[in-house]
Formats: C-alpha cells, structure tokens, sequence
C-alpha cells in the first residue's frame, strides 16, 4: 500500500479552489503547506476557516515569494487568469503544478514564446504541469480515450455539455455577464472564443493521439429565446428572450468533423429551438463509426444542492492528479502520455 503523503500549496479560493482546499485538507495523503489568496482580507486567516472547516495551523497568503520558498510537492493552481511570470517560478522552484486553467491542454498549439518559457522553468525545477478538470478535461480527454478504444473506423466523437441554470441564484452573472433575459442579437465573440480557447486545445489533444489531426477548428455561438415567461432563482426570463445559449467547437479534418464539443447553456427548455433537445445538467457522448456509442451522464443531485455539489466536478480530479503530476517526467503533460488519474480514498 502506498503511504507517501505530498506536501501541497493551494493556490486561489474562489468557488473550485476552496473545494480544492477542503479536499486536500481532509486527504488522507496530502498535507497542506501553504496557500495564496488574491484578497487583502483573506491575508492571515487560517486555511481551514477558509474552506468551512476546523482551523489546521497554515496561515492564508498573498506572497508569492513566501510560497516559492516553501517547500513543497505539488501547487494547486486554480486563480482566475494565468500568470506565466508566476507559474514559471512555481514550476522552477521544484513545484509540480496542477491546474484548471486550460492553457496546457496542447503543448503544441500553444504560443511557442510561452511554451519555450513553461519548458524552460520544468527543466530547471525537475519539474510538470498538468492542465486538467472536469470540462475540458474528465469528459473531452479521460472519458473519450476508453471510448474510442473500442473502434477501428472513427467517423466524429460528439460531446454534448448541458448546464441548467435555472436554479443559480447570480442575477448578475446571468443577466450582465451572460446575457439572458435581453432580446437576441449578435452573438457575443468573446465568449465563442473563450470556450474554443480550452476546449479545441482538450480535443486536439485527442485528435493528435488518434492519429487524425485537425486541420481546422470552427466556432459557432447560437441564441435561442424563451416561448414563454419563465422564473428563474436570478429573476425572470421574458418571452422573447435569450434563455438558451449553443457554442459548438468543432475539429475538421479534409472539411469533415472528426471531434466536436457543444456546451447548452440554458435558463429554460421551453425554447424557439426545440431540435437543440436540451437535456438535464449532465453530459451526452455519441462516437460515430464502426462501433457506434451513445453515453449519457446526469447528476443525481436536488437542485437545492446544486450549487454546492458542482465545485467538485472540477476540484477533485485536479486533487487526484496529485500523485501522478508528482511523479511525472519534466514539462508539459497531458492525459494522453501520464497513466491514469486514480482517485485514493
């Protein structure tokens, strides 16, 4: 039975991170060592009180040198943003890095300037980072690999991502940010980009691996507005507005979709396009070929507890990858060339 424990550093607290926290608090191999904040008024404050649980001694902070100098295994890397200049010290400093962003999903397309940098800093640290979550991550990287195991003709793999969003109480997110609730227009490009960002990354990764490279990634944002006025915990979706949102990332290769992902966003399902068949929250994955699959995932989960339950999704693989990222050879890894992500109870 393996009894190593690994010293980990926490790094950010928002909803994921302080999931993460938590978690790597109460495992029974990892011990805390540090923790970086972003807020003035987080600085001093024990991290166990930050994660809704009983003190554990280690002290918040937002030194970052403080932190490169502490010793430690492994760096949770969850703030929002990605700092190179501040990973590259992590990494240099001996650090293994795990994160949720999805800057590191495809070592190949990523800015050659910023690779060279990240490489650079795992060499002289002896160092890894890993890029990993639930989506991207679990379900476009983890979940597709066993899949497409059991073909020898590969048509197109299809996720499906749905997130019902009807029960988040954030009417600014929702309203402001997103953009439900107003009548539809242009969809908004940033968003396309952003979500084609990470997950064309994830599945490039996929599409390299299997041996069929893409040699285009299309993005698409699509609206749909509600039939009827429906209530939402943010508010009210009139009829007539955005309470649907599609973004389809799609893979090509020769003009034809080998991988696509498409994330649902809704705040109701009673829409103008009902041939988007938006499902629960959950996942639908259909590999198209000679041994054709339809997988589906929901989540078990009342909607009252939906909020808490989510984080999980996210931070716990992240938390698991510990001792793989660990004990990994130097650089840039993906779920393709480290061994399984085992979970240790």
């Amino acid at each position: 039975m393996d009894t190593r424990t690994w010293k980990v550093i926490q790094w950010a607290t928002g909803n994921v991170g302080s999931r993460a926290l938590r978690t790597v608090i109460e495992h029974p191999q990892l011990e805390l060592v540090g923790l970086w904040v972003s807020s003035p008024e987080k600085v001093g404050k024990d991290a166990g009180e930050l994660a809704g649980i009983a003190p554990c001694g280690v002290k918040a902070t937002s030194s970052v040198d403080d932190l490169v100098a502490t010793k430690a295994d492994c760096v949770l890397y969850m703030r929002q943003g990605t700092d190179i200049d501040e990973l590259c010290r992590l990494l240099a400093s001996g650090k293994n890095v795990v994160t949720t962003r999805g800057d590191f999903h495809h070592p190949r397309s990523m800015d050659p300037d910023v690779r060279a940098r990240i490489e650079q800093a795992c060499e002289a640290g002896n160092s890894s980072i890993y890029s990993t979550g639930s989506s991207p991550g679990f379900v476009t990287e983890a979940l597709a690999i066993p899949l497409l195991s059991l073909s020898r003709r590969h048509d197109c793999l299809t996720i499906d991502e749905y997130a019902d969003m009807s029960s988040r109480n954030s009417p600014d997110l929702l309203f402001n940010i997103m953009g439900y609730g107003v009548s539809p227009g242009q969809f908004d490009q940033r968003k396309v980009e952003y979500v084609k960002h990470d997950f064309a990354a994830s599945m490039a990764q996929i599409a390299d691996a299997i041996g069929l490279e893409a040699d285009e990634w299309d993005a698409v944002g699509e609206m749909s507005a509600a039939n009827n006025t429906a209530e939402i915990a943010a508010g009210t979706i009139e009829a007539g507005t955005v309470a649907a949102q599609r973004i389809t990332i799609t893979g090509l290769r020769n003009g034809k979709p080998v991988l696509r992902f498409r994330a649902n966003w809704y705040c109701s399902r009673d829409i103008e396009h009902p041939e988007w068949e938006l499902r629960e929250s959950g996942w639908r994955i259909r590999v198209e070929g000679d041994t054709p699959l339809d997988v589906g995932i929901t989540f078990p989960v009342k909607p009252e507890d939906y909020a808490a339950f989510t984080p999980g999704l996210t931070a716990h693989r992240a938390v698991n990858a510990i001792p793989v990222i660990c004990e990994a050879a130097p650089g840039i890894r993906t779920t393709v060339d480290l061994p399984h992500v085992i979970a240790k109870f």
